[in-house]
């Protein structure tokens, strides 16, 4: 590539595809978010990071653009009445947020604000997300629905919220829960809304396949439905049954799959108003999916399908079987968490080094003390040619790997070994930029460019702030947030801090298949490089571990203001967690842990280990430790 601009880079990082219109880069090389997707209305996202950081935050940092999760929710139940609209659909659409998507305060309730004129519920799965539920809940035309295993104080609770008045709906999973229902109903003096959900024979696809089909993990047989239904006839209360549930799974790639669904859960639907249950909902549960590498494939990060052949897709599908069975229209209800809030999140880290295969000083010469497999590899090196490419790589791997066994048999020193292994990899690498741009590439040459790729070491914990990746493979797009109108001529991967070799991203979006290195910049010594993990919005904020106790990482919230500056303003700063808090977390006592170190010193100072001032001085800061964030802090990429 002879000339590297933007329009290089969007290409390069496939930001049109998996950005939504989102996402692109401004002519200083800095990616700039559009909140709500208006070219006039953009945020230097590179700008914004050095904001936080003169304001005293250091990285790794979330950044919540709370904008644009309002555009989020508004363009999702937006596609529903107009898809409703188009088929001449006979009933509407209530949205519902599984809070387990995302179960930060401000975010439910930017949701429910941005989603009051559509009247937009919550969905929880266990008594702590129900307690939180209930109480910001307030809209008496929008839902609250109860998934997931219960027990009385979990069904108590849910109707307490009845009592209020609340739309809330027990889901009932387990026959089981609906004998408890009718119980403590009962005893409460209310009524509730019941709904039942169903195991389909249609299963999922993708990583959370596992979600739907028989073998499901929640839900009721066919037979258990009847055993139901039977059960509320046989108390007078067949009324109660309000909604019908289903779910195939989480990222659902492939339309077809949803389509099979939403049929047969249809039909399940019509056969039970026909049999005189007057059902108000039809709950087409989660699924809804993120284009995480923008290829538009049934592949698992990516999705096959727009948002708005989903739900035009959903009400014709449901349309066209409660017409063929003369069955009223259901209100369509889902649960698309992923789907609102995977935009709205951007995980900015640091990267402070990097280490490189191939060093920058070549070997010149050999020198009398060299044995002459040096002489040899030099020679390749020297040598190298278009037409004697891959046979100098076999030579020199041959090498490579006689200097290894001399050295496990202690017939090579460390100085002829180091030269020999630093001419290899620059032999490697010169091959691997002679096939570049060529239609064919043997995989012995493509396996050699991606072992040359250099490790990045960047500032974050990808147990924490990405378990998806590292426990199921998911991909996030990631890119340089800065430097994007130059040319990024290194290769590499991702480790992170923790003291894991699992620590690592080594695998990244691409239109063709899954890449294991990414583009990146030469790394300056001195300077900050940062970079982007995208659509990181849902569930990995809440579902991070403490791996090596490196805590919740700092958090800002950015709105948007036409009257600042900037165009903008950062709402809210939330500080990352402090190495007391997470020790706390672990069942450390901190005044505990101060104490014995008190004592340590004490004795050190009495035994002339150490001056009264230094241990004093040496104390004072231990204890300030416990307050400071628990990732690394750096001034300009120095520690």
């Amino acid at each position: 590539m002879s000339k590297f601009d933007t329009r290089g880079a969007i290409a390069l990082y496939n930001m049109d595809c998996w950005g939504d219109g989102y996402f692109t880069i401004n002519p200083s090389g800095n990616i700039t978010v559009l909140p709500t997707r208006d070219p006039s209305c953009q945020i230097d996202l590179y700008e914004l990071v050095n904001e936080a950081r003169h304001r005293g935050l250091s990285l790794p940092l979330v950044i919540r653009f709370q904008d644009l999760l309002r555009d989020r929710v508004e363009t999702i139940q937006r596609s529903f009445i107009l898809a409703i609209e188009e088929a001449g659909y006979r009933n509407t659409y209530r949205g519902v947020f599984p809070i387990k998507v995302n179960q930060l305060r401000e975010v439910v309730e930017e949701i429910l604000d941005a989603g009051a004129p559509f009247h937009v519920g919550l969905e929880a799965g266990s008594k702590s997300e129900l307690m939180a539920a209930l109480a910001i809940h307030t809209d008496p035309e929008s839902l609250v629905i109860c998934n997931g295993y219960k027990d009385r104080e979990f069904i108590r609770t849910a109707l307490l919220g009845r009592k209020l008045g609340k739309r809330v709906i027990i889901v009932v999973e387990k026959l089981e829960e609906l004998y408890q229902v009718l119980q403590l109903s009962k005893e409460m003096s209310v009524e509730p809304y019941i709904g039942m959900r169903v195991r389909l024979q249609s299963k999922g696809a993708g990583k959370w396949a596992t979600s739907g089909g028989t073998n499901a993990k929640f839900g009721l047989s066919t037979a258990d439905l009847v055993v139901a239904c039977d059960t509320l006839n046989s108390v007078g209360q067949s009324d109660i049954f309000k909604l019908l549930h289903f779910h195939v799974g989480s990222q659902v790639p492939d339309i077809g799959t949803i389509k099979r669904a939403i049929r047969e859960a249809a039909r399940f639907y019509s056969k039970l108003q026909k049999m005189g249950y007057d059902l108000t909902y039809l709950d087409v549960g989660g699924g809804l999916g993120v284009d995480y590498d923008g290829s538009k494939t049934t592949f698992n990060s990516s999705t096959n399908y727009t948002l708005n052949e989903y739900t035009r897709d959903i009400v014709h599908n449901i349309m066209e079987v409660c017409d063929s069975e003369g069955v009223e229209h259901p209100i369509i209800v889902s649960e698309s968490g992923r789907a609102t809030v995977a935009h709205h999140s951007v995980l900015i880290v640091e990267a402070f080094g990097s280490i490189e295969k191939n060093a920058r000083d070549p070997v010149r010469r050999v020198s009398a003390e060299d044995p002459k497999l040096v002489e040899e590899i030099l020679e390749i090196r020297d040598n190298l040619s278009q037409k004697n490419r891959l046979e100098s790589l076999h030579n020199a791997q041959q090498i490579h790997e006689r200097a290894q066994a001399m050295f496990d048999l202690g017939l090579l020193e460390l100085r002829p070994k180091a030269k020999i292994e630093t001419v290899y990899w620059g032999i490697a690498s010169a091959i691997v930029e002679a096939f570049r741009g060529i239609r064919y590439v043997p995989e012995e040459v493509k396996e050699i460019e991606n072992i040359l790729g250099d490790q990045f070491i960047c500032n974050f914990s990808v147990f924490q702030s990405l378990l998806d990746h590292w426990a199921l493979g998911q991909l996030f797009p990631v890119l340089p947030i800065h430097r994007l109108n130059e040319l990024p001529e290194r290769n590499g991967t991702l480790v992170d801090i923790t003291c894991d070799s699992d620590g690592r991203v080594d695998k990244f979006i691409d239109l063709q298949d899954v890449k294991e290195t990414l583009s990146m910049h030469r790394f300056r010594p001195g300077e900050p490089y940062f970079l982007g993990f995208f659509l990181v919005g849902a569930y990995q904020d809440i579902m991070g571990g403490l791996h090596n106790l490196f805590g919740r990482v700092n958090e800002i919230h950015v709105f948007m203001d036409e009257d600042e500056e900037r165009g903008y303003y950062i709402e809210e700063i939330l500080p990352g967690s402090t190495v007391g808090q997470v020790l706390f977390l672990t069942q450390w006592d901190v005044n505990e842990l101060i104490r014995r170190m008190k004592t340590q010193t004490d004795a050190a100072i009495k035994s002339d280990k150490l001056k009264p001032n230094e241990g004093m001085r040496l104390l004072n800061e231990y204890e300030k430790g416990f307050s400071s964030y628990t990732y690394l802090k750096f001034e300009n990429g120095i520690f």
